[in-house]
């Protein structure tokens, strides 16, 4: 497995990890080390009765900035996770019922070859890293994750795009017998499964654009998306799809799950924009998990030097 270098705009693993935690990961980075490469293959995906998230090789992060920390228990414990429950905490309880080893993902569409990969073939190929980044909640929580992975933009080019490739589009698994909530007739109150999102390509082939399969050293734990899925920081998290199956490309703006349900309410970019309420509440400001008073939200989540280019002439508040 290669190993590339971190960026100088990843957070630093001290703004999200207490001691404990923090402390734990670093044990668990010196066993691997010690039993040598064979032991350090991060996902082996072979079929198993169970599931325990296990230690990853990657690049550890060196750089460091003031945030909030986040504790572990937290980013485990509350996030959505619609296929399962619709409250917070359901997921970490309800998730057991996925077996996300082995897995493949479909990609289809415009692209020169489209294909069926192996997440196992993926991770042997592509570079691990961490990247810590902030997450923000449209519902006005937010996080910081220090999660591992690797550029969605390697896996694209992998399947080639062409001068039709315009758009991206992922989709959760359907599997009623692995997502319960899944079984009334492809509905959840007013969401349609399976689950989809979208991006334009520019975004999607953007450095920021990461496909997680961990989080604190660990591969991911089953109610936060494992074993593979999107992570776009500068947007608001339903954009940030878990457990991907498929990915299409297309030469057409694709279907958005949130944004075809309430467009009024949940646009098809979702950028993190504080300007922009919803239409139910102040996106000005935003609860980190586990602190009591609230701070300000940032344009793009803090990524506005990196991506705010890709929305130039755009009016974000209609465009939203």
């Amino acid at each position: 497995m290669h190993i590339i270098k971190t960026k100088a705009w990843q957070l630093g693993e001290k703004s999200v990890t207490d001691e404990k935690i923090y402390n734990e990961r670093r044990r668990l980075m010196k066993m691997a080390a010690i039993a040598g490469a064979g032991a350090m293959v991060p996902f082996s995906l072979k079929a198993s009765a169970t599931y325990v998230p296990r230690a990853l090789s990657f690049a550890p992060n060196k750089a460091y900035r003031d945030l909030s920390p986040t504790e572990y228990e937290k980013i485990t414990t509350y996030n959505n996770f619609y296929e399962f429950s619709l409250s917070k905490e359901g997921p970490s309880k309800l998730a057991h019922t996925l077996i996300p080893e082995p897995w493949t993902i479909e990609i289809s569409g415009e692209v020169e070859k489209p294909m069926t990969v192996d997440v196992a073939q993926i991770l042997a190929k592509y570079p691990l890293e961490e990247r810590i980044y902030r997450f923000r909640c449209v519902e006005g929580w937010s996080m910081v994750v220090p999660w591992i992975g690797f550029e969605l933009s390697c896996l694209l080019k992998k399947a080639g795009l062409t001068s039709q490739s315009k758009f991206v589009q992922f989709q959760t698994k359907y599997d009623p017998q692995m997502f319960p909530e899944q079984k009334s007739e492809g509905f959840f109150g007013n969401i349609p499964f399976p689950y989809v999102e979208g991006l334009r390509i520019d975004e999607a082939m953007h450095p920021l654009t990461l496909l997680s399969v961990g989080l604190y050293g660990k591969t991911l734990p089953k109610q936060n998306g494992a074993p593979i899925r999107l992570v776009v920081p500068w947007k608001y998290g339903f954009k940030s799809i878990k457990s991907i199956t498929k990915i299409h490309v297309s030469a057409s703006m694709t279907r958005s799950t949130w944004n075809e349900v309430n467009p009024r309410e949940y646009g098809f970019y979702s950028n993190v924009n504080p300007d922009v309420d919803h239409p139910r509440w102040s996106q000005a400001k935003e609860r980190p998990l586990g602190e009591f008073f609230k701070q300000k939200t940032q344009h793009f989540n803090g990524y506005a030097d990196e991506v705010s280019h890709l929305y130039t002439g755009m009016d974000l508040r209609k465009h939203f």
